[in-house]
């Protein structure tokens, strides 16, 4: 199998230039020009012949070609039907890769798992478009696809909130859905110039490992969730106030007043106050109500 050929700017031109290609702002294309980032990335997330790694938008090729000298078998989801020609030429000499050409959203993990990993868990590896960084993430988590490992590229800012814990401001329901599936941390932080086109802002590399079982125990996850997103919906409403507004939470006020009373907290706490552990007692609290 050939060494990866892409992740400098000269060769990454050269593809674009003979495919006369060009970038799309509504699928936010940023492809990584910059081989060292490349070498942390796949170093990071851990691969090895054994795995199965799914690629959500490989763009050029440029990381599905070291993934795919680290990995027993890539699958790469690309929605830019632009793109499929290119990676047919740039991976033309990687026979474990499959290139699917697909809304990540709208694809049957769980099939794919099952289909070229026979069910086990896989790891995913992403230079996530930040537009859309956060429904992909849930999206793995929420469908329970089996997964070892997240280790995406993402922006600075939403890597901050991934790992952060109560009371700073980019603390908020991304922190608190990610740290009850996963252990987050930072790998490396990735400046503009590493990308063609240059984004606006940082990046950064986070890795989520997956808990094997979530570090609180919750009688109704879907509750938590929504008790959680009813009291970030709007920050500056106190959290009885904020569970109170929620449509998806049928309570009289009193009864949420006791609920988060029962905690040993006062009525006019914010939900950025309260922990993970703090929020699954408040929601199992509250479950014994409905």
């Amino acid at each position: 199998m050939k060494q990866p050929t892409l992740g400098n700017p000269q060769n990454t031109i050269e593809i674009l230039q003979k495919y006369s290609f060009s970038f799309q702002k509504k699928f936010g294309q940023n492809f990584l020009i910059d081989t060292h980032v490349l070498d942390k990335i796949i170093a990071s997330a851990n691969i090895t012949k054994d795995d199965m790694v799914l690629e959500i938008g490989p763009g050029i090729g440029t990381m599905t070609q070291y993934l795919a000298c680290a990995a027993g078998k890539v699958v790469a989801v690309e929605i830019d039907k632009a793109l499929i020609p290119i990676l047919e030429d740039t991976l033309s000499a990687y026979d474990n890769v499959t290139v699917i050409n697909e809304d990540v959203l709208k694809v049957d993990i769980n099939q794919l798992a099952k289909e070229y990993n026979g069910g086990k868990p896989i790891k995913v590896v992403a230079n996530l478009p930040y537009y859309i960084t956060t429904p992909i993430i849930m999206g793995l988590y929420e469908s329970h696809v089996p997964i070892e490992s997240i280790t995406v590229m993402v922006q600075k800012e939403v890597a901050d909130r991934m790992q952060t814990g109560p009371g700073s401001k980019d603390y908020g329901a991304l922190s608190l859905a990610v740290q009850y599936y996963a252990e987050p941390y930072i790998v490396a932080n990735v400046p503009p110039n590493c990308f063609m086109p240059r984004p606006n802002v940082g990046s950064a590399v986070i890795r989520l490992i997956s808990h094997k079982k979530p570090p609180v125990q919750v009688k109704d996850e879907q509750l938590m969730f929504k008790i959680i997103r009813a009291s970030f919906n709007q920050r500056r409403k106190t959290l009885a106030n904020g569970l109170n507004n929620s449509p998806e939470i049928q309570l009289p006020k009193e009864v949420i007043i006791g609920a988060i009373e029962s905690l040993g907290k006062g009525a006019s706490i914010r939900g950025e106050a309260l922990t993970l552990e703090e929020f699954a007692k408040l929601s199992n609290t509250i479950s014994e109500m409905l």
